[in-house]
Parts: C-alpha cells; structure tokens; sequence
C-alpha cells in the first residue's frame, strides 16, 4: 500500500454527534527504531512486543459544527484536568493526518485520556496515547463510510499513529510487532506495523516485562532531537544494517526457541541504542548508576541461577526485564528483594506481552 491508499473517497453517511472509547497498550522494542526520514519514516525495521498493562485508554467526543475555519476545534483533558501542555503535540498531529481524515475540521472535539500508569512515572505514554487517539478518529471515519472492511480500518489506523509517535503504529495489534520494510519479514512496511507471521516458539509466548522506575523524571532527550541526531552520525550506517541483521537472527530464534541467542540480540539492541547517543554530537549519558548497577545484577542473577532474565532499554534510565511465563516465580523474588532497592521509591511495574488495542462499550 501507499500513502495515496489512505486518502477517503467521499462519505456516504452523515454522523453529527457521537463518542468512542479506546484502550491501547505501549510496546517494548526488540530490535530498536533509532532515526528517521521525512514523515516519520523508520531508518531501520523494529520489532516490539506488545504489553497488556501500561496502556491508556481514550475517549472521542464529537460533535458536527455549524460552520468550519481554518482551525482544528479540540480540548483536551488528561486524567480529568485540562492540559494545555499537550496541545501543541496534538495540534501538530491533526495537522499531518488531515490529508488522510479530512473531516477534522467539520467537527468540535473533547479528547480524554489517562493511563493505566503513573504520569510521573518515566514510563513512554506517546506510544500508546497516539495509537488511542488515532482508533478513536477512525472509529468517526468508519461512521462516516460504513462499508470500511476491517483489515483496512487497522491498518490506517497503524499509519495514523505513526504520523503522532513513530513507535505509536506498533501499538495497534499484537503480541509481535514489525514496522519498516524488511526483505524476509511478510508484508513489512515503512508506513505501518504489522503482525509478525513467523513461526513463534512456545517459549516466547506469555513473556514478562517488569519495569524499573529508576527515574521517573521528565525525558532528558525529546524522541524527535534523538532521531535527528541519527542523520550525521558517523556510526548511523552500520548501525542500520545491524538492525536488519538481527532481525535475521530474531527470526530463527524465535522460530528454534533459542532463548539464549534471544538475551544476546535484546541486550546488545539496548545498549547500542544507547552507544548511538553517547557517540553523537551532541552527545548524551541517559543511564543513571542505578541502570548500570542493576545490569551488572541481572548478569550475575543469570550465571547464578541459569534462568533467562534479560534487559532491554529505551531512551532513558528505566530498565525493562523481559523473562518467560515459567520462570516468573524466581524471577519476581530476585526483582523485589534484589533490584527494587535501585529504583525511585521501590516502585516497578508488573507487565506481560499482550494483544493489542481494544474497543471498549
């Protein structure tokens, strides 16, 4: 599909009021998306998985206006109070999607969102808060066409996000997700994510993923200065066709069930991800001494024990342990009495791969 695929003929139906309400996860990448092209294009391919438990949930309220302008008529309201900090970011969306939803200025919208975890909490809320809002606005479309099939209401609705948050179209389905073309991966795409297809282990079905709070501060990086810092990097090529090489690789594990080829990709994903900004100009260190340290101790719990708790990072100090179903009992005794100490007040986050958004009555 291209871009063109995802401009509306005109409607057939009139909607003049109404609301929706949708729940979207967040995602933890694999194999990580660092740097972009025009339009929030993807550098190199990514795959997620998709969680369960942090994710937020949206509600659309619209209503037909009598004459439109120029400008785009919404309010927003984060957990119940109004958030004019939020504004410019959702102005700027609408502003890219209106070719593809033409109607957004025909109506007056109340956007109101919160999420399943604490505000504060250094957790990325971008992901899951863009893909909401983007089901939402198509959920109006699909009113507005009532012959939509569903395949192409998902699939816009991945694209739509992407234009909000790069990793946002990885939030729609689940529990595996790829976004960016990739030459063996079914269907990839730079526009939108979809469902990976391989054959997947039992190993890695029903994985864990507890999150660390280490810093619970606001983002020392912006995401789009981040990828921006990718266009002059010295290493940037090399590190796009490793991307494409683990991907590889990730296709095999996934498909032998090779957990220990599965920790050596997640955590060299993260730490070069994170060798990528202390190598850029200008250059930056998100990783606190309590990241460093519960590292070391997840490297020492894994000699100690041979069970298959690994790390993965985004861009900042969170640490993010992934570990499957079955060994979740030990795992969460070592997180509470061994790493919690590390993270801001104790507090982590207890999460599992999950399936996608949903609709909610």
């Amino acid at each position: 599909m291209t871009e063109k695929d995802f401009i509306p003929q005109p409607y057939s139906a009139v909607v003049e009021e109404g609301e929706v309400t949708w729940q979207s996860p967040s995602n933890i990448a694999l194999v990580k998306y660092w740097g972009k092209l025009e339009n929030q294009l993807p550098a190199n391919p990514s795959i997620s998985f998709t969680l369960n438990n942090c994710r937020t949930t949206t509600t659309l309220k619209f209503q037909k206006r009598e004459k439109s302008d120029s400008g785009f008529d919404f309010e927003l309201l984060f957990e119940g109070e109004k958030k004019d900090s939020f504004r410019p970011k959702i102005q700027e969306f609408l502003k890219r999607v209106e070719p593809f939803l033409p109607f957004l200025k025909d109506y007056k919208f109340r956007i109101e969102t919160s999420n399943s975890f604490p505000h504060s909490s250094g957790i990325a809320s971008s992901a899951s808060g863009m893909s909401a809002l983007s089901l939402c606005l198509m959920s109006l479309e699909k009113q507005l066409d009532p012959e939509m099939k569903e395949d192409y209401f998902i699939r816009k609705s991945s694209f739509l996000a992407r234009l909000g948050s790069g990793s946002a179209c990885r939030s729609i389905e689940g529990d595996l997700v790829v976004w960016g073309m990739h030459n063996s991966i079914y269907q990839s795409s730079d526009l939108y994510g979809v469902p990976y297809r391989g054959e997947v282990h039992d190993n890695f079905k029903n994985y864990r993923d507890t999150i660390l709070l280490v810093d619970k501060g606001e983002k020392q990086v912006s995401s789009t200065l981040g990828h921006g810092l990718m266009n002059d990097h010295p290493y940037a090529e090399t590190r796009f066709r490793q991307a494409h090489d683990n991907l590889d690789k990730l296709k095999k594990i996934f498909r032998s069930g090779d957990l220990e080829g599965f920790i050596k990709i997640v955590e060299s994903e993260a730490l070069t991800l994170h060798a990528m900004m202390m190598t850029s100009q200008p250059y930056f260190l998100l990783m606190k001494p309590n990241t460093l340290a519960i590292i070391n101790k997840v490297f020492e719990f894994r000699q100690e024990t041979g069970l298959h708790l690994c790390f993965t990072l985004d861009a900042g100090a969170n640490v993010h342990l992934l570990y499957p179903d079955s060994e979740k009992e030990e795992t969460l005794m070592f997180i509470k009495t061994d790493l919690s100490k590390y993270c801001q007040g104790e507090q982590y986050i207890e999460d599992h791969v999950g399936n996608g958004a949903k609709k909610l009555a």
